[in-house]
């Protein structure tokens, strides 16, 4: 255990965990808003919480490079910050959504999936056109048969997709080397 506990005591992985983790409770907070605000929380409007990961995956880095790396930030550990947070706080976030949804209102999921049955059959022609009914009715029943569990899978993986490209520019814009030829002015 002390052996875990010195490895993750290294900047490089302390430093994001902690980031990762204020971000999860951040987008956490973002869904009890929209709750609160009586928006569907599990809906489209949730997915602007990536703001608050792209916030602080900025500001990590930055302090990473400021404070640890004195200046200089290798596009690897750039890289490596901003994985940690995503996957930190989307596995805090998942846990949190499915806590809330299990046992402070289980009236949410099943709310978001009749609205998620109704999209679906109000554009079933277009649907259809596109992937084929037997597609399309395995889309319904796996829509009927979301449970809170998976919306912690659905969380890291969402994320985790849609992360790509920022996380990218990110850690380009913050790297700083001073070997020549990448070092940056």
């Amino acid at each position: 255990m002390n052996k875990v506990l010195q490895f993750l005591s290294k900047p490089i992985l302390k430093i994001p965990l902690i980031f990762g983790a204020a971000t999860g409770l951040l987008a956490f907070l973002y869904f009890l808003a929209l709750y609160l605000l009586d928006i569907m929380p599990l809906g489209n409007k949730r997915t602007l919480d990536f703001g608050i990961y792209l916030i602080t995956m900025s500001i990590a880095c930055w302090y990473y490079r400021k404070n640890i790396g004195h200046g200089l930030l290798h596009l690897w550990e750039a890289l490596t910050i901003c994985y940690v947070i995503m996957m930190t706080a989307s596995f805090i976030t998942g846990w949190l959504i499915y806590f809330f949804v299990s046992y402070a209102d289980t009236t949410i999921l099943p709310a978001y999936i009749r609205e998620m049955e109704r999209l679906l059959t109000d554009g079933k022609a277009d649907l259809v056109k596109s992937i084929q009914e037997p597609a399309f009715l395995q889309l319904v029943a796996e829509v009927r048969n979301t449970k809170p569990e998976d919306l912690i899978t659905d969380e890291i993986s969402k994320k985790a997709i849609i992360s790509v490209i920022p996380i990218l520019v990110i850690s380009l814009i913050f790297r700083k080397q001073n070997n020549g030829i990448f070092e940056k002015s």
